[in-house]
């Protein structure tokens, strides 16, 4: 059977997912009387609640009697490192570009690792059905893009396609047709064949899954040869040494689940079950003669955080996992299939360094493992310095705002303050479209700032470019905080009494511990309050309302407003129910003494 490989890659939120969607629909992987909901590749809880793609899947589907392979990846640039691994799966990459949004920071980012592959791309321009959209001119910047990223000949000569996922068609012109047929013929006519050369067998472990009763399973695609059920063969490990192994079974992906089958020839993607202790980007090869291929390079992380157990006053009260042996073990197993991530151990037995890509990266790591039970403090994120010719220089990203023309200036100021410089600005309707340079140290605790300088309506995107000299201090947060004075439940009385002081982040009737931060002061500086003094009730009776009935409700920061919020001296404790700030020294005595060695 004839075989196509394709990789769909777009920008955050550009329709990946709903395009993935019409191509199962349109090749009847389901019955036509089956309920399949939308977006049936986030299966993941966190992809379904935050309506993004996090780790990269494949299915494939039959068309025309050939079969194609289709990867959805993600479009956030913190999960790069699922991109760049995946693409060594694919012949072909199909580039989904907004009609009105054109292309984006994470567009370049992925189309550059795409090229780079020599893979060849089909331009699908999608949601052409949005008012003002603009594919003509979308379709010049996307030639534009790839003139830039030094594509070949091939390459620039690319086919394009416009329409809607949404409302499930696409052509080669703007003309409606009734389905997404133009793409999929498309697909067949310009992705290669996947290219097969003679030999033994050699497939790249790119991707892991697992099952609780066949274990770790390694999926790639086989690059050489034919790799059969019951056949010995050899693991190439990275460090270069060479593990004996034997494959117990083998499946090919057929729709939304996998086949078992006996045998697997060059080309096809497959998952591969009994080989113990393999790494994502280690070689299966032959027994006799083992040859390994070239090892997936994956970017650097650019940022690192702290984390520790749990050492507040509630800990224990929530999780199941709560020693610093189930911490370290649950961060090294996460290394086994993230990979950009790395884990580093401290000179403290109970507090390791997570580096990652970026704030959601990280966030999604705490949170994913929040829901598995596990409770742990996490510290303020920093980015990674490195030494460059004698000289510190610090990661820089590439951002890109939209944001209607009455605002521009907000975002402008906001930018330059956190030193960033401006690159680009032009416009698109009523519109500006802004392109700045700036560290990413100026990113952490941005988005809110902007979101509220320009009443949500700004659209923000990044991702990294570069290692540049040092930029000098950035302003932190403005106002400081309230503390608890000493632990117990609070109470309504003592919090409306406080409510002119700041904006609290906790209710009436919450159980608070001394050192928690209970609220945002209205001025710099922290103050030490009591929230859990109650009225002194009387025999007399009140002839006043009470006046815990007009407490403002809490503000309620989600795990990534909390890592932008909090500065160097506090932390985040998450549990799997609750999410606290907290000051690193709970006691008051402490926290003085520590303030007064970081001004010496």
């Amino acid at each position: 059977m004839n075989i196509r490989n394709i990789a769909i890659i777009a920008h955050v939120d550009h329709g990946k997912t709903s395009l993935v969607d019409k191509i199962i629909h349109a090749t009847q992987v389901f019955r036509d009387n089956q309920e399949t909901g939308e977006l049936i590749m986030d299966n993941n809880d966190l992809e379904r609640e935050r309506g993004i793609t996090i780790l990269s899947k494949n299915i494939s589907v039959i068309y025309n009697g050939t079969k194609i392979n289709v990867i959805d990846t993600p479009g956030h640039a913190d999960f790069g490192g699922e991109v760049e691994r995946v693409l060594k799966m694919a012949d072909g990459v199909l580039l989904l570009v907004d009609a009105f949004e054109g292309p984006m920071p994470q567009t370049r980012f992925v189309l550059q690792k795409a090229l780079a592959l020599g893979l060849r791309p089909i331009v699908v321009i999608n949601k052409v059905d949005k008012p003002n959209c603009r594919p003509d001119e979308v379709h010049d910047k996307v030639f534009d893009l790839f003139f830039q990223l030094d594509a070949t000949e091939d390459q620039l000569n690319f086919p394009t396609l416009y329409g809607s996922a949404k409302q499930g068609w696409y052509n080669t012109s703007l003309t409606q047709t009734e389905n997404i047929n133009p793409l999929l013929d498309a697909v067949l006519q310009y992705v290669p064949e996947p290219a097969v050369s003679e030999g033994t067998v050699q497939m790249q472990i790119t991707s892991l899954d697992y099952s609780s009763f066949l274990g770790r399973i390694a999926v790639g695609r086989v690059a050489r040869g034919v790799i059969k059920e019951g056949q010995n063969i050899q693991l190439c490990k990275l460090d270069g040494s060479l593990v004996r192994g034997k494959v117990k079974e083998l499946y090919v992906f057929e729709g939304m689940g996998k086949k078992k089958v006996t045998e697997v020839k060059a080309g096809d993607i497959c998952a591969v079950v009994g080989i113990e202790d393999f790494q994502i980007g280690e070689t299966i090869a032959d027994y006799e003669n083992p040859e390994a291929l070239p090892v997936i390079a994956i970017d650097e992380p650019t940022m690192n955080m702290q984390f520790s157990i749990n050492n507040s006053p509630f800990f224990g009260r929530e999780g199941k996992f709560v020693t610093s042996r189930n911490l370290r073990d649950r961060l090294y197993k996460e290394l086994e299939k993230n990979l950009a991530l790395r884990v580093k151990d401290t000179d403290d037995a109970d507090k390791f360094l997570v580096y990652g890509r970026g704030i959601l990266h990280l966030s999604v790591l705490v949170e994913t493992m929040r829901r598995e039970g596990y409770e742990l403090t996490i510290g303020q994120p920093q980015v990674i310095t490195k030494e460059i010719n004698g000289q510190k220089c610090e990661p820089f990203e590439n951002l890109v705002v939209d944001v209607p023309d009455e605002f521009a200036s907000k975002v402008i100021n906001l930018v330059t303050m956190r030193k960033g410089e401006m690159l680009i600005m032009e416009s698109k309707g009523t519109m500006q479209h802004l392109e700045f340079d700036m560290p990413s140290r100026g990113l952490i605790g941005l988005r809110s700032q902007m979101l509220t300088a320009t009443a949500g309506e700004a659209v923000m995107a990044h991702n990294f470019s570069e290692y540049k000299p040092w930029k000098g201090a950035i302003p932190g947060r403005n106002n400081g905080v309230l503390i608890a004075k000493q632990g117990g439940t609070s109470t309504g009385y003592s919090i409306d009494k406080l409510q002119d002081r700041g904006s609290f982040f906790i209710d009436p009737g919450e159980e608070v511990y001394a050192g928690q931060i209970l609220a945002e002061h209205i001025k710099p500086g922290d103050l030490s309050v009591n929230v859990i003094e109650g009225k002194k009730l009387t025999n007399m009776r009140s002839s006043g309302t009470d006046g815990a009935a007009n407490i403002a409700p809490k503000i309620q920061l989600s795990l990534e407003e909390c890592m932008e919020y909090i500065q160097q001296d506090e932390c985040i404790e998450c549990t799997p129910q609750s999410i606290r700030i907290r000051k690193i020294y709970l006691d008051e005595n402490e926290r003085n003494k520590y303030s007064k060695t970081m001004k010496a």
